[in-house]
């Protein structure tokens, strides 16, 4: 008896000791970089008075990656919780960030098996504001310093295919305005052997099985007059999102995590 009561205390203490050094794996963060399709308007002071319903897709990304989601995404996020860290920031390009030294803030934090959701373009493609207009040779370039530099981090880099606007429509199908963009980014992919997600091509498919009308009215920035305090007069946005279709982009983004095969770094 006294032997099993011993080996009964003896036992008690391993696990108390065990569970002393159960230490767990601290989140990882989820960093995004890019426009303002992706931005996340509530760190903008007043967000519910001056700008609401606005909302980019990674203003609503973090309850993509509760701890079930995460179950799906073990090969990306290894940890078993997330923090979304969105940088994003409205009408900026690849260049634009990068000058403003909001890359630098970026990697200051940045560590090993962290992740990095690259989408640019919208601003990129802008050749009426040269201000920020970056070409596709300088788009991809910028594009494999945001990929190189990640992974100096031990980071994961992942890019993304700007997300569509909401034109051109044509035969009941959802088209792009973004031209060769989405290409250079497959290019760099490619080139770099990067994660990509086709968010473009995703986000046209998925808006046109819901149609114009319902889309325009339900996902897009296209709203009454008087009813939102933000916006007296109403608006006419195709490029930016209503709560709505900001989650839907965002669970796209998603289900493009799901499907990347593996961590390539």
């Amino acid at each position: 008896m006294m032997k099993k009561y011993k080996y009964l205390v003896a036992a008690s203490a391993l696990a108390i000791v065990l569970m002393a050094f159960n230490i767990k794996p601290k989140p990882v963060k989820v960093y995004l970089i890019g426009d303002s399709t992706v931005a996340d308007y509530t760190l903008d002071e007043g967000y519910m008075q001056k700008k609401y319903p606005i909302t980019g897709w990674g203003q609503v990304f973090q309850q993509f990656l509760n701890k079930n989601n995460l179950k799906s995404l073990k090969h990306l996020i290894k940890s078993d919780s997330a923090i979304v860290v969105d940088k994003a920031k409205g009408g900026r390009s690849t260049r634009t960030f990068f000058e403003e030294g909001r890359w630098k803030d970026v990697l200051s934090t940045l560590e090993n098996n962290d992740l990095v959701l690259i989408q640019f373009g919208h601003n990129d493609a802008a050749k009426d504001k040269p201000e920020r207009y970056v070409d596709i040779p300088g788009y991809k370039d910028f594009l494999r310093m945001y990929v190189k530099e990640t992974r100096e981090k031990g980071a994961l880099p992942i890019l993304i295919t700007p997300v569509t606007r909401n034109y051109p429509w044509k035969d009941g199908k959802l088209g792009s305005t973004h031209g060769e963009y989405p290409q250079a980014v497959k290019d760099v992919a490619k080139e770099l052997n990067v994660p990509i997600i086709d968010l473009t091509s995703l986000s046209a498919d998925f808006f046109s099985t819901k149609g114009n009308e319902f889309v325009s009215k339900h996902y897009f920035m296209n709203l009454d007059s008087g009813k939102y305090q933000a916006y007296p007069k109403g608006q006419k946005d195709n490029t930016h999102f209503q709560p709505d279709g900001a989650k839907e982009v965002a669970r796209l983004v998603y289900e493009g995590l799901k499907e990347i095969s593996g961590a390539q770094n």
